[in-house]
């Protein structure tokens, strides 16, 4: 088939990064056509800082070079400004007189920087600050004059004036408000910016209105209002921006402040779409990285006639260094009448921290000096996650529920390049710097996509994403609210859920037919997943898929580095008796198994069995009672116990029971990700409970539920769930938490993270202030057991079946 010809006006970060995303999913869709008006291929406006401050070249800034457009077959005109768009006859025209033809056009014609309407605007040294040829001509002024002059005290102003001032300018900072970067800061936040950026040796001028430029060729000095004068060889104007809509507006394209699209980033004009900041979309104007990444990739969806992602809004927040200073914002973080303010002031270490609460959910927030939590403050907003629960430490950080990576920024910024940053994967921090730099990265799954780093437990992230804020600083782009499966797709897992229950999909194709997958077969993501939802879903009816397993879940054991695997047989509640230990002995001495380990679950490991011999090692077990402990799954692991009353002196009711109790009642469940117990028979905790993701302890009057716990790299302490009075509703409430968890968590989503998504208050709502929902619950949990509780190793035991464990014979 003939390629259509989509042609791209504005060679910036939005329209690129939209021709970025269409390459992935429909790579030979379009033959593509660039135009862009400066003379340089696509680079990085957001760095602009750094090259005014010396810190970076132009060359450090480039996204996407030549030999990018050239290995990808695109078309790239450098230096030609498109100048009329023929709607009826599809084609573009070029300032010097050429014309191209169109199937589609791409609308990413960016902002221009506002000019104050004054007398001496047009003097020579009074410029923007925009794109490359503004940090040029500042760079040529530094050189031959002394005083500078920036007008506007938001991002951009400081940046600029800070870039100036470290080529030896000496500048001052004019803004009409009281307030620098009013956008992004409160007053206590901005006063401490204002009185440490001049100490830094920047002068400023607040509340100061500029009545002109004064000068007769070049710049002279400017004159306020109020009759003052201050001298200047160069004005820099950073009062803001406005979308470039005269070309679009030219070619009769509905425009109010910019152009208008839709949803799908479709103009009035159904062969046109708009990105970037040139866009309106829901009376909304942008003009941060992350909403324009999240356009592009909804854009490219529809270019290639997918048609089934939705550009809906973007909560955005900001993370940015300001000369050395750390500073983030999100939502209402001014506050306000009808808002609570949670504050935290350490004037003498230059922290502050505020945030606005509304019905115990952050509806806003500033953080200065200290940003390190801001990732997850955000996560926290976007999530609506109740806070109720840990309101009393939530100005203290993610600290308290165990370091992964959350405490102050610095810790990111000192380690050394050899640390290990991921365990999981062994990825230290310089591999993962260099990724980002040397591949362009934005966003979180970027670098997972090229490191793996937070890619399996997820324990490392938040250091991740600080590695990510140091080395990008405000060019850092925050996931979008709405999250991908994976990059199959562009619904949501709740979504696909939704989708699986809804239209009673019961099968991974029909999922992915009815969803409009963009792979044929999936991928590592998404067909576990997918796989995990629909058992989840329909207990009964669905046929488990082998395939898309992992390994481990494959295989029925737990693969080693040497190749071999281990076998764990199930303990109940960690209580064995003689005859179980015989037999474990007996398989150990005759398949020789190298070693025997007794695990932290109060389980017996061994360790160096071949792939070939598991299934008669499985079936030598099966012989005494003995059954697979799941060790390799995403599901129930173990419950671990201490002895309780029957013997300890302090023990208060019978744990060890209780222990086995739930776990004959919770093992063969599939989860979201493993799942740990405990059973502690007295306050003493010996079973280490409030560190599960369920855990029981006894007392007196009965027993204490505790959820959400997780030991390992992070630990979190659990949250008080409730106390209960008997053994039956110990039961009941733990078959309800965990079929809920199972209907609503995402895969590969620890207890920990979905309370912590979720808030401890949606979990007790459900559990403990509704029966009629704890019993449902419950009860469809006891039914999904039902056809879950069957011995796996038993199954592959059987004679049929071991010829998957068999080694491919070579033939001739």
């Amino acid at each position: 088939m003939k390629k259509q010809r989509l042609i791209v006006i504005g060679n910036g970060m939005a329209g690129i990064r939209t021709v970025e995303e269409l390459l992935k999913i429909a790579p030979d869709a379009y033959d593509v056509t660039v135009f862009g008006a400066e003379p340089h291929c696509n680079y990085n406006r957001i760095l602009l800082s750094p090259v005014l401050a010396g810190e970076k070249t132009l060359n450090d800034i480039i996204l996407n070079d030549d030999d990018w457009y050239a290995s990808n077959g695109i078309t790239l005109h450098k230096g030609r400004k498109v100048v009329a768009i023929d709607r009826r006859r599809r084609l573009v025209r070029t300032e010097d007189g050429l014309e191209a033809g169109y199937d589609r056009l791409l609308l990413a014609t960016g902002s221009m920087p506002f000019m104050l309407p004054v007398p001496g605007r047009d003097l020579q040294g009074v410029i923007g600050f925009r794109d490359i040829r503004d940090v040029e001509l500042m760079l040529e002024a530094s050189q031959k004059y002394r005083h500078a002059v920036v007008i506007g005290g938001g991002l951009l102003g400081l940046e600029a004036a800070n870039g100036l001032k470290k080529r030896g300018m000496a500048v001052t900072v004019v803004h009409l408000l009281d307030t620098l970067m009013e956008r992004q800061l409160d007053k206590p936040a901005a006063d401490l910016l204002k009185r440490a950026l001049e100490d830094s040796g920047l002068d400023f001028r607040m509340e100061a209105q500029t009545e002109a430029i004064l000068g007769h060729d070049r710049v002279t000095g400017v004159r306020f209002k109020d009759g003052s004068e201050t001298p200047a060889d160069l004005v820099v104007m950073a009062v803001g921006i406005r979308p470039n809509v005269d070309l679009a507006k030219s070619a009769g394209i509905h425009c109010e402040r910019g152009i208008l699209v839709n949803d799908t980033l479709q103009t009035f004009d159904p062969r046109i779409y708009a990105v970037g900041e040139c866009v309106q979309h829901r009376k909304q104007l942008f003009g941060l990285v992350a909403p324009l990444f999240e356009q592009a990739k909804v854009c490219a969806n529809h270019l290639a006639e997918y048609g089934i992602a939705r550009y809906e809004g973007s909560v955005t927040s900001t993370k940015l260094k300001v000369t050395g200073i750390d500073l983030f914002s999100a939502g209402e973080f001014q506050g306000g009448n009808g808002y609570e303010e949670l504050l935290f002031q350490d004037p003498a270490r230059g922290i502050y921290k505020k945030l606005v609460v509304e019905s115990n959910r952050i509806k806003g927030a500033v953080l200065y000096g200290d940003t390190g939590d801001g990732a997850w403050y955000f996560q926290l907003m976007r999530d609506g996650t109740d806070i109720s629960a840990f309101r009393e430490n939530i100005l203290f950080g993610q600290a308290h529920l165990g370091d992964a990576g959350h405490g102050a920024d610095n810790r990111a910024a000192l380690m050394p390049d050899t640390a290990e940053v991921c365990g999981c994967n062994g990825v230290c921090k310089k591999t993962i710097v260099d990724a980002i730099v040397q591949k362009k990265l934005f966003t979180l799954e970027d670098v997972r996509t090229h490191t793996k780093a937070s890619a399996s437990c997820g324990s490392c992230t938040g250091l991740v994403e600080q590695i990510l804020q140091s080395t990008l600083g405000s060019d850092y782009s925050v996931s979008p609210a709405k999250k991908p499966l994976c990059k199959c797709t562009d619904h949501t897992h709740e979504e696909v859920r939704e989708a699986i229950r809804a239209e009673s999909l019961k099968s991974i194709p029909e999922v992915m037919r009815f969803l409009n997958w963009k792979t044929v077969d999936g991928c590592h993501s998404c067909r576990p997943a997918l796989n995990y939802y629909l058992l989840c879903q329909w207990p009964n009816e669905y046929r488990d898929d082998p395939q898309s397993r992992f390994i481990n879940e494959r295989a029925h054991a737990n693969i080693q580095k040497d190749g071999t695997y281990s076998v764990v047989p199930r303990i109940w509640g960690g209580v064995t008796n003689p005859r179980e230990l015989r037999a474990i002995a007996d398989v150990a001495e005759k398949f020789e198994i190298p070693t025997v380990k007794i695990t932290g679950g109060q389980r017996i490991d061994l360790l160096g069995v071949p792939k070939q011999q598991l299934p008669a090692v499985w079936a030598e077990l099966g012989k005494h009672g003995l059954v697979s402990g799941h060790a390799y799954g995403k599901s129930l692991r173990t419950v671990k116990t201490c002895v309780g009353k029957e013997w300890c002196r302090f023990g208060t009711q019978d744990s060890t029971k209780m222990g086995i109790d739930l776990e004959k009642m919770t093992w063969g469940s599939w989860t979201p990700a493993k799942v740990k117990m405990a059973v502690s028979g007295c306050p003493r905790n010996c079973a280490e409970a409030t560190i599960k993701d369920f855990g029981v302890v006894a007392v007196d009057s009965g027993w204490e539920l505790h959820v959400g716990g997780n030991g390992g790299v992070k630990v979190r302490a659990t949250d008080f769930l409730c106390k209960v009075d008997t053994e039956e509703e110990v039961k009941e409430y733990c078959g309800a938490y965990m079929q809920l968890y199972r209907e609503e968590a995402r895969y590969l989503e620890r207890t920990a993270h979905w309370i912590e998504r979720v808030g401890l208050a949606y979990v007790q709502e459900r559990i403990v202030s509704n029966p009629e929902s704890r019993r449902a619950l419950y009860e469809r949990f006891l039914e999904s057991q039902k056809s879950a509780q069957i011995d796996p190793w038993a199954v592959l035991a059987k004679e049929s079946e071991r010829q998957h464990f068999e080694p491919l014979r070579k033939v001739g």
